[in-house]
């Protein structure tokens, strides 16, 4: 079972295969892992002690951050992710990045913003459609048409938490310039990936 992998610099960790959008350009539907690594399909969802442990294992130094991105969404283990990242900043100033769907607070059934406070340094949030049609029409969230609306509500209030936000979208999928006046509005940067 693969909780944590090397990529691009950082070390990403994999905590769920849970996601509550089935978009279309997933990578999930072309591979079982990304890079070299492992499949990143789970067997079951590892514990948070066993988390930390894993990546414990790993000398932080080496790296540039901890990413917590897998094959899932990461804020379906929210308790967990903040857990895990609290323990991480206890043994040392390691920069962490969630690589997230922005529905936390959906998933969650509250505003989850707060929560990312001093244990969250990067959020890159996947806005992936200028409009609440394109985005469900792209990523069939299970939130319906309202997850559009709840993604940007989500921005606009965990920017005051969490010190880099970078939205993004998938090269080829969308309108990029539509989607960057949408981030300029946010007050934020869009990345094209």
């Amino acid at each position: 079972m693969t909780i944590t992998y090397c990529y691009g610099g950082g070390l990403y960790v994999n905590i769920t295969n849970r996601c509550s959008n089935n978009c279309e350009f997933c990578i999930r539907k072309l591979a079982d892992s990304v890079g070299d690594v492992g499949s990143l399909w789970l067997s079951r969802e590892p514990s948070r002690e066993e988390i930390i442990r894993d990546i414990l294992t790993h000398d932080l130094s080496c790296y540039s951050e901890v990413v917590f991105c897998g094959y899932g969404e990461p804020t379906e283990r929210l308790d967990d992710l903040l857990w895990v990242s609290a323990e991480l900043k206890r043994t040392g100033p390691h920069v962490v990045r969630v690589n997230t769907n922005g529905q936390a607070s959906l998933i969650a059934g509250y505003d989850t913003a707060p929560r990312f406070s001093k244990l969250v340094d990067r959020l890159s949030i996947s806005l992936n459609a200028p409009n609440a049609d394109e985005y469900y029409s792209l990523c069939k969230p299970a939130f319906g048409l309202e997850a559009y609306q709840s993604v940007l509500d989500f921005i606009t209030k965990v920017k005051n938490y969490v010190p880099d936000v970078v939205l993004s979208v998938v090269a080829g999928t969308t309108d990029a310039g539509e989607c960057r006046e949408v981030a300029k509005k946010l007050g934020l940067r869009l990345r094209v990936r």
